[in-house]
């Protein structure tokens, strides 16, 4: 399988035109001439040493389809009778093998389905009984990785379903024992190479999908949940007879996956409902259980246990539902006690299951017992179901609950005390809990896990964890709790590491009840823990990540260590000597660390991100590999110290200060282009181009990326800077990754759209070569050409169509883009380009949306009109061409927006002043028609006026704003008193909603009737200050002067009265030509 995009061919003249002329005859009715051509095909084949690459040219070719299936089946029988023969000594053999391979991945399904069977054939000799196909799992590995829903852009002309149906048939053979009579037969070298490098990075894959599906089913195409079947039938192969040792590693990752597709299903719903595929993948993960439990009994036993530990989970779950009612709770509080002693305490305390997950699975490990807001590196929310978790929760209800009102001695004793009522009664967790977990004494020093002690003050720890709620309410209680119970942990001889992140863990949890005199020695007992070694065969990982959530913890809730620089330090060492994991969770403390250390960390940010630096470069992988999360994190958190220097910047007076910070400014911004150079000029200098066809770095943290290049270009001051830092080379790369960007996600592309702006502010300051303008290769495809600006418009032009909240900032770029740069008049034909193809993203995307007014009419109008400023002829024409009557449609439409009954209206004045220009041209361009919309044109020039007098509104508040600023401020106090009153009194006035309002509310929402949408993106981004270029110095109302002067047919008479009097209000010389109009 030679990884390239070329069609079969190099065909002998013998398969030419006679050639279809057989094909087309074999799928004739009539039995005799089927015969004839067949045999006409088998003299061909036997005259012709290439006839085989004919016939799959034909059949992998654009030709008829009824001809193309007729030359794959006739491949495949033809194949079937002269692979052992003739066919298998010849050199054209390994070619017609390699250009197979190369059509699979390419032709549609019917072909598909019967070429498959040719490559099995191929397969089950060459690879699996000869193993004479080295190189093929390397490049199958190389086609999935860069195939088009795995990495879209890339190579669009490699289908992941086709490779994974490649893949799916390399497998199949291994479903039975290659040698059945060897009783232990070793899994077979070739099955262990597709587990290590295709099988493993592949479950990843499956596990985004997964997630997907699940989380976003009606965005989810049929090609994905196809991705995940053929994925489930190469596990169910792979596993059916062997188990890979590599397979082993990822099955607690699968099993998890299949459990949860398992859980999504409604049985309920008709197969027409598009539910038959999702069944088909959950009958195949049932298959592979089966598999698993009848074949591979002692790797599937931690599964069934997983199973049986859902049930428990479940269990306590439908108990602590049963406790939200009245009468449930009579049914339950007799049993409190056996509960908490026979059922939810041993489901906290330490196990062997526990101890083995620790080592083995560090990370599922702290997901599972000790979450916090750091461990999350991965990104995807893991629903782990457990009955610890659940028992947990079911202690916190509990605690929570009242006592009985006479029962118990505290009630009594409060009895004749009337004011204090029903709230005073004893919560079942001072009556009963904490006197429970009272009764486990601290462990000894030196005792270890197999001690009974350690395992049961190790559920202690977790359920003081899981009474967060209640001991947050009893603020001395926790204290007490704190000093006595988990404090003095710390000080003991070779504690436990278990217990040890445990009580980490705890603290974390209750850092909001913590005063202000203990944090200190909490904080030291924590600093202990973070750099606490590995303990001869144990990790303490766990340990570290859990110190560090709670240090997270304190400093958000205001604590100030002692000493920044030391935590730094200490954090700075971990990252430096730790493991990938603990490095990408230490990152985010560091981002926590600098935005609560503000001005005491502010001096060592520049040495910071040195060492951040140093550990991302040292884990860069090579190009096309995906970076591992730990480099991911590490971007993120650069971003981060970028951010927070950025913030810091002193006034322009203080100028010792300001130097100081310049210079802090250079060094970070030099440390960025390293990086970056590291991470996208370094690849392409070393790839081979023969391996890969892409030379790109992979699509990882382009938003973070994009935000460390926007830093280094707004830090340059210098031409000289420029060329060090290797600026130009940066922004060429980064336009190349973006041009064909196709994984748009709200929070992770609002960078990139920053960095678009800096980079055209970049291009007038220090393009003085037009770079930017300058046709550049292409390293996504070799031999393709396109400039930066053109990259970077192709983004724009993507980005409109995309999440509503991508639109405004596609359109926002767009004034950039069009008024901005230095377009000389030899690139002027290339600005125009880029005002037509935004012209056509922009109304295309308005016609989507052209049902209803919406929010997101304003930013899309805008960009046309932007366009249209430019190149009136070109985006008239542009409009017309796409709809007939797009012009009058898309005039009509932003007059509409222009207008002041339009919600969200045209606020900033760059707005106000383009709609104004633009609402001038129309009014003259529908004048000089031969036939005029009067309809049209009314609006139109209702709105200019009305945006004339906005406009003038807007520019006096804004003289108005510098005079009255400290009036303002005292009137913002007063406000803020007044609001903080408000909200008071409103809470007081809130009352919650009952049973049957929320059921009549959805019922209506669900019939269409009181569902109120707020669009996504159409609140954030209403007023918008847009790029205007020359055409700011534009005399708006001279414009709208002359205009009026020039066309005697604008009468005032097309103007509402009420909007008259406003105008020669607002506009005294405006008088005159409505009286001249008037006249005439």
């Amino acid at each position: 399988m030679e990884v390239e995009t070329h069609a079969p061919g190099g065909a002998a003249a013998a398969t030419g035109d006679e050639l279809r002329r057989l094909l087309a005859a074999t799928l004739s009715p009539d039995k005799a001439s089927v015969d004839a051509a067949a045999a006409g095909l088998d003299r061909a084949a036997a005259a012709d040493p290439r006839f085989p690459l004919a016939i799959l040219a034909v059949a992998a070719g654009d030709g008829d389809q009824g001809m193309r299936v007729a030359a794959a089946t006739y491949l495949k029988n033809f194949t079937r009778r002269n692979l052992e023969g003739r066919l298998s000594s010849s050199e054209i053999y390994r070619e017609f093998r390699d250009q197979l391979a190369q059509a699979l991945l390419r032709v549609d399904p019917a072909i598909l389905r019967v070429l498959v069977e040719v490559f099995r054939q191929i397969i089950e000799k060459d690879f699996v009984k000869e193993n004479l196909w080295p190189e093929l799992i390397p490049q199958l590995k190389l086609v999935i990785q860069g195939s088009n829903l795995i990495s879209p852009g890339q190579h669009p002309e490699w289908n992941t379903i086709n490779a994974l149906k490649v893949l799916q048939s390399l497998v199949r053979p291994f479903q039975y024992f290659l040698n059945p009579k060897v009783a232990k037969e070793p899994v077979p070298q070739q099955l262990e190479q597709i587990a290590a490098e295709i099988l493993v990075p592949l479950q990843v894959i499956f596990h985004h999908v997964v997630h997907k599906v699940l989380v976003a089913p009606d965005e989810i195409t049929l090609e994905y949940e196809q991705l995940l079947l053929i994925t489930c039938k190469c596990m169910y192969f792979t596993v059916r007879s062997y188990m890979p040792s590599r397979v082993k590693q990822i099955l607690p990752s699968l099993c998890r996956d299949m459990f949860r597709i398992l859980d999504s299903l409604n049985l309920n719903r008709h197969p027409e409902d598009g539910s038959t595929m999702k069944l088909k993948i959950a009958k195949r993960c049932l298959i592979i259980f089966c598999t698993l439990v009848t074949r591979h009994r002692k790797h599937a036993d931690d599964k069934l246990d997983s199973l049986s530990n859902r049930i428990c989970s479940l269990a306590f779950d439908v108990i602590s539902r049963v406790l939200e009612t009245g009468p449930g709770w009579r049914l339950v509080s007799p049993h409190f006690s056996s509960l908490l002693d026979s059922a939810i305490f041993p489901a906290l305390a330490l196990n062997e299951k526990d101890i083995a997950e620790w080592e083995e699975d560090t990370d599922e490990y702290i997901q599972k017992n000790l979450p916090s807001e750091l461990d999350d590196i991965s990104g995807w929310t893991e629903d782990l179901f457990t009955a610890r978790k659940s028992a947990i929760n079911l202690l916190g209800v509990i605690a929570l609950s009242k006592g009985p009102p006479v029962s118990s001695a505290a009630s009594k004793r409060k009895k004749g005390d009337k004011s204090k009522g029903k709230s005073e009664r004893s919560s079942i967790g001072e009556l009963l809990v904490i006197p429970f977990l009272s009764k486990f004494p601290i462990p000894s020093h030196g005792e270890d896990a197999s001690s009974m002690a350690v395992q049961n003050y190790f559920g202690v720890l977790m359920a003081y964890g899981g009474l967060q709620d209640f001991l947050t309410e009893k603020k001395e209680l926790t204290v007490t709790l704190i000093r006595n119970r988990i404090l003095p942990l710390y000080s003991l001889d070779q504690c436990s590491p278990y217990l040890i992140s445990t009580a980490n863990w705890v603290i974390g949890q209750l850092a909001l009840c913590i005063p202000e005199a203990m944090s200190k020695n909490i904080y030291h007992s924590l600093m202990k823990a973070l750099t606490m070694e590995d303990m001869e065969d144990i990790t303490c990982y766990p340990v570290c990540a859990s110190a560090s959530g709670a240090i997270a913890e304190l400093i958000e809730n205001g604590y100030a260590p002692p000493d920044w620089l030391v935590l730094l330090q200490a954090v700075l060492k971990r990252i430096s000597t730790g493991d990938e994991n603990e490095s990408a969770l230490l990152f985010k403390l560091l981002g926590t660390i600098v935005e609560g250390g503000q001005e005491k960390v502010l001096p060592h940010i520049p040495e910071i991100v040195s060492n951040i630096a140093n550990t991302i470069t040292k884990l860069l992988p090579p190009i096309p590999d995906p970076w591992p999360q730990v480099v991911e994190q590490g971007f993120a958190t650069l971003v981060a110290m970028a951010q927070s220097w950025e913030s810091s910047a002193p006034d322009e007076n203080k100028n010792y200060e300001k130097r100081i910070w310049q210079s802090g400014q250079s060094s970070i911004a030099q440390t960025f282009s390293t990086v970056l150079q590291k991470a996208w000029l370094s690849p392409i200098e070393h790839v081979d181009l023969h391996s890969y066809n892409s030379a790109l770095p992979p699509p990882s943290c382009v938003n973070d990326a994009s935000v460390l290049l926007e830093f280094i270009m707004r830090s340059v001051t210098s031409l000289e800077e420029a060329a060090s830092m290797k600026v130009f080379e940066l922004v060429a790369i980064w336009t190349d990754t973006i041009a064909c960007w196709d994984s748009w996600e709200e929070m992770e592309d609002q960078g990139v759209f920053n960095t678009i702006k800096e980079a055209v502010n970049f291009h007038q300051r220090f393009d003085l070569t037009g770079f930017f303008m300058k046709m550049l290769p292409s390293q996504s495809e070799n031999g393709s050409q396109s400039s930066v600006i053109g990259r970077v418009s192709n983004f724009v032009t993507r980005a409109i169509a995309a999440y509503p909240s991508a639109t405004w900032r596609a359109c926002s770029c767009i004034h950039t883009l069009l008024h901005a740069p230095n377009f000389s008049f030899v690139t002027e034909d290339a600005r125009k380009t880029l005002a037509v193809s935004f012209a056509q993203a922009a109304f295309s995307r308005f016609k989507s949306v052209s049902a209803s007014p919406a929010g997101i009419w304003k930013p899309l109008l805008l960009s046309i009109s932007s366009c249209y400023i430019c190149y009136p002829d070109a985006i008239e024409q542009v409009l017309r061409n796409y709809d007939g009557n797009g012009y009058a449609i898309w005039a009509s439409a932003f007059a509409q927006v222009s207008s002041s009954s339009f919600s969200p209206g045209l606020s900033s004045e760059s707005e106000i002043k383009l709609a104004v220009l633009t609402l001038a041209t129309l009014i003259e361009r529908l004048l000089a028609l031969p036939m005029v919309d009067m309809k049209v044109l009314q609006d139109c020039y209702a709105s200019l006026m009305e945006s004339c007098i906005r406009l003038k509104e807007v520019q006096e508040d804004g003289d108005n704003d510098d005079d009255d600023g400290a009036e303002d401020l005292d009137d913002d106090e007063e406000e803020e008193d007044t609001d903080e009153d408000d909200e008071d009194s409103e809470d007081d006035e809130v009352l919650e909603e009952t049973e049957e309002e929320f059921l009549e509310r959805y019922a209506l929402a669900a019939a269409g009737e009181s569902l109120e949408i707020v669009e996504e993106g159409d609140i954030d981004d209403e007023t918008q200050d847009i790029e205007l270029g020359s055409l700011d110095e534009v005399d708006i109302q001279q414009v709208v002067f002359s205009l009026m002067q020039n066309q005697p047919a604008l009468q005032a008479q097309m103007l509402p009265d009420s909007l008259t009097e406003r105008i020669t209000g607002t506009f005294p010389e405006y008088e005159h030509l409505f009286q001249v109009h008037r006249k005439s």
